[in-house]
């Protein structure tokens, strides 16, 4: 079951060179059936490693060296159900906002890497 939706803006400082950066993640946390709770971050539409661990830190576009972010910010996206949460509703699958499908997607602010492909 998810148990939060978020948009954290990680910030990153290069050990080497000390440039900084920001990256902004999507953020799902779960609680799975035996009570255990997971985060699953990803950017760019792309599923990726935990920014806080040197493993899923980017590499600086200066020199390339990693190292884990820190949050800077975040904004919690509501849960369908949850009180006070805005909804509207669809009134046909097929015709409601078509254009949405092939939007093209939007690069998480920051991103070294790019937009994705």
């Amino acid at each position: 079951m998810i148990t939060e939706l978020a948009v954290e803006r990680v910030e990153f400082t290069c050990g080497q060179c000390q440039d900084r950066w920001t990256v902004d993640y999507d953020v799902q946390r779960f609680m799975d059936g035996r009570g255990h709770e997971w985060e699953y971050f990803s950017c760019d539409n792309r599923s990726v490693p935990s920014p806080y661990t040197l493993e899923g830190a980017p590499c600086c576009g200066h020199c390339g060296r990693r190292r884990a972010g820190r949050l800077a910010a975040r904004r919690p996206v509501p849960l369908p159900g949850m009180p006070g949460s805005p909804r509207s509703p669809v009134p046909d699958a097929g015709g409601h906002r078509p254009e949405r499908h092939s939007a093209p997607m939007l690069s998480a602010a920051g991103d070294p890497q790019g937009a994705a492909p």
